[in-house]
């Protein structure tokens, strides 16, 4: 996560977006906007103009501007008092003319100004919209992330355990790859991860013996997919057969692992010779799927074995 958001930073991602253009106040672009903010507290960062509880970025739009003028006209130390210590942006909204005096106070207060053809409105719901992903939550993960069955899973293990090989067998059988080795999952919302491909990785896989794949070119722009929520997370682990005994025959190994404070169900499964690692994967996917939607097998074979104990047996006649 960003410990802290600068107007260089903010103007550089929303410059992608949005028409925004920087007008004064450059000599300090590292200057720190907000530290640790979380999903909540976005409203603080912006808004329209406020000279009581400040915003961190003032938008002054049409209104604002002529309560500006008419405070300026009475004192005019009034335009200073919008640059004040907490401030640290200005944005001007409607394509409005911004006059020379604020400016100059901007360069000499060394708050960034900046001018935008949005409407006040518009602006601040992009800016709030825009950021969230910049502000966020991060975090990098070993593994290869992929879309199976329309699901985002992210297939773990140690260190040449075959996560690259299993990920080309489900590429090959229509699934897609989203990222290898180090997807970075982004919290954007209380109960949600969205995972994402480093830009350096962005469509290559590395497969021991055959070196960095480009998969968009062997396979095809289907093959890649940019970003997908996490929805499950499968280990790969080495075990012996006396733990392969162990296992929970009913429910198998599902437990829920927590990422950035989600929760995220986990799933173990067993590599050894002769098994479809492939087939299991997607298997393990529909079964999640079903879960999730409320049919869990093992709970209804449970409730079958228990209303066969229950069902009077009928002597022959």
């Amino acid at each position: 996560m960003h410990e802290h958001l600068t107007p260089q930073d903010l103007f550089k991602h929303l410059q992608e977006y949005i028409d925004l253009k920087w007008i004064a106040g450059k000599n300090n672009a590292r200057r720190p906007i907000k530290r640790a903010l979380h999903l909540n507290q976005q409203s603080t960062l912006i808004g329209h103009l406020n000279l009581i509880h400040s915003n961190r970025i003032q938008v002054i739009g049409k209104k604002e501007s002529h309560y500006l003028n008419k405070l300026s006209q009475q004192n005019k130390r009034s335009t200073e008092e919008i640059f004040s210590r907490r401030t640290a942006a200005i944005v001007f909204s409607n394509g409005q003319t911004i006059p020379d005096e604020i400016v100059q106070i901007a360069n000499e207060k060394q708050t960034p100004l900046f001018q935008s053809d949005l409407s006040s409105g518009d602006l601040i719901d992009a800016v709030r919209f825009y950021i969230s992903d910049l502000l966020a939550e991060k975090i990098t993960l070993h593994g290869v992330f992929m879309e199976v069955m329309g699901s985002g899973v992210l297939i773990t293990g140690e260190s040449s355990i075959g996560k690259s090989e299993l990920a080309l067998e489900l590429i090959t059988r229509g699934h897609r790859l989203i990222a290898d080795d180090a997807p970075v999952f982004t919290r954007i919302g209380p109960n949600l991860l969205n995972g994402t491909c480093p830009d350096v990785l962005k469509n290559f896989m590395e497969v021991r013996g055959l070196g960095v794949l480009d998969i968009r070119a062997m396979y095809g722009e289907n093959a890649i997919k940019q970003k997908k929520h996490l929805r499950l997370v499968i280990r790969l682990e080495h075990m012996s057969l006396e733990n392969q005994q162990q296992l929970d025959r009913l429910y198998g190994s599902r437990v829920t692992r927590t990422i950035l404070d989600v929760p995220v169900t986990e799933l173990k499964l067993p590599v050894a010779s002769g098994r479809n690692l492939a087939v299991m994967v997607e298997a393990a996917v529909r079964n999640h799927i079903l879960i999730e939607n409320g049919h869990n097998a093992s709970d209804e074979f449970i409730q079958r074995q228990q209303q066969l104990m229950n069902t009077p047996s009928q002597s022959n006649e």
